[in-house]
């Protein structure tokens, strides 16, 4: 009966021990509040299997900079009518516990392409789990969470000059 009980307080103890405060990944629940909508350069939303979007996270309070990309969090977004949001997903973020609150932002790139460029939403402090129910547990929403446009960067102006000092010596030869 006693390593029963042992064991029992093992198991109980060990999520809280290891941190696992999750959330619900949606920038569209109505019901909630949500409706944060990414938009692509050419003002539509993005849609389609090569953008992605995943989150960085950290303890509530930390700045933007030093927020760290959240593991399993990728999530692509929808299509038709729908486009703009992502697929719902339920995320963990490692080291927050249930009920804890973290800072969370909303990274945006083009899958194809990698994470040569994207673009991030503004941080929101949002609490994980559900504080007020004994243990925290089920995933909150993202309340707070505001749409941005992914805009893609101009190349620099090196790259400029280069491109057309190749394109004068193509020229020249002919």
């Amino acid at each position: 009966m006693r390593k029963l009980l042992i064991a029992l307080v093992a198991v109980t103890a060990t999520p809280a021990l290891l941190g696992q405060g999750t959330i619900i990944f949606n920038n569209r629940n109505v019901a909630a509040g949500i409706d944060a909508k990414i938009l692509g350069p050419s003002g539509a939303g993005l849609s389609g299997p090569d953008w992605k979007a995943d989150l960085v996270a950290g303890p509530a309070g930390t700045p933007l900079a030093r927020l760290v990309p959240v593991p399993n969090s990728t999530t692509p977004f929808r299509t038709g009518v729908a486009a703009g949001y992502v697929t719902p997903i339920t995320v963990t973020i490692p080291n927050i516990g249930p009920g804890a609150r973290a800072t969370v932002a909303v990274r945006v790139f083009n899958g194809s392409s990698g994470l040569s460029s994207y673009g991030t939403s503004s941080p929101i402090t949002v609490p994980t789990g559900d504080p007020t129910t004994s243990p925290p547990g089920l995933p909150t929403d993202m309340i707070g969470l505001t749409g941005f446009a992914f805009l893609c960067p101009e190349p620099p102006t090196y790259a400029l000059a280069i491109l057309a000092a190749v394109a004068l010596l193509l020229w020249r030869r002919k």
